[in-house]
């Protein structure tokens, strides 16, 4: 018959794996909404632009400059003047998509695809977390692997990554690397 304690851990371990997993499906959802509003707000500007530009009889476009923004819309000196006040709390991983280059992800993030794609070049195979800690000159203890292995498993769900074997990690079949993303 199992122990009491080891009933609640397994409870425990099960509650924090949903949490585990809740957290990176907000984290997904997050990211491609802000994706998502930005291609919102390009367009939206973009056609005020053009509406200016259109509506302005027999002048140079060169000098037209729309003015009206439309509600919801952040525009360029919105951002600058509440910089101060914005933190980001997390990095942002997007999903990966064809043509979105390696520069999209934070450096920590391109560092460990350059990692990998080096050694995907050299033809070594898959590459660990403890190995990645070594490479970047970290100790190799077990907070720093598992900030690696966080930030491996993330690339893996945005598929940047593949893990062909439990802590093992590989370019996805269709990510060439940072500069390329296709």
């Amino acid at each position: 018959m199992p122990s009491v304690v080891g009933l609640l851990e397994q409870h425990e371990l099960a509650a924090r794996r949903r949490v585990d997993a809740l957290r990176e499906e907000a984290d997904r959802i997050q990211a491609e909404l802000a994706m998502a509003e930005q291609e919102w707000s390009e367009w939206t500007i973009a056609r005020a632009r053009v509406g200016a530009v259109l509506s302005a009889p027999g002048s140079d476009s060169a000098g037209v400059v729309a003015t009206d923004v439309p509600e919801g819309v952040v525009t360029g000196a919105e951002v600058q003047a509440s910089a101060p006040l914005v933190v980001k709390a997390r990095s942002q991983v997007p999903m990966w998509r064809e043509g979105l280059a390696g520069t999209a992800l934070s450096v920590d993030y391109q560092r460990i695809l350059v990692a990998i794609e080096d050694r995907v070049r050299l033809g070594q195979g898959p590459l660990t977390c403890q190995e990645m800690a070594a490479a970047f000159g970290m100790d190799v203890v077990p907070a720093k692997v598992e900030g690696l292995r966080s930030k491996a498993k993330r690339l893996v769900a945005r598929g940047w990554l593949a893990e062909p074997a439990p802590g093992r990690f590989t370019l996805a079949r269709s990510v060439n690397g940072p500069g390329g993303g296709s």
